[in-house]
């Protein structure tokens, strides 16, 4: 009888460990979020100012990739006119 009192303590003792090792979870992590919450506001304008540049350089990029396709197809356009026409006429 006493092995069996002994053993429900022990589970009653390991219950009340998990409900204080559960409730002190969940306080640690509304503990850091308040904590983190200021310095993620301080962080926002930086990575909104990072977004913004990787936009500015992806537009950059396609207006220099751009540039350098334009006068690639006009110079085959000149090319490939007499071509074509000399094809059209036999």
């Amino acid at each position: 009888m006493f092995a069996i009192v002994s053993l429900f303590a022990v589970l009653v003792g390991f219950a009340v460990l998990c409900a204080v090792a559960a409730v002190s979870a969940v306080l640690l992590k509304v503990a850091f979020k308040v904590v983190l919450l200021p310095l993620k506001l301080l962080v926002i304008p930086f990575i909104l100012i990072a977004v913004i540049v990787k936009f500015a350089l992806v537009v950059a990029f396609g207006a220099v990739i751009l540039a350098l396709i334009v006068p690639i197809l006009i110079v085959g356009a000149l090319v490939a006119t007499p071509i074509a026409v000399g094809f059209l006429l036999k």
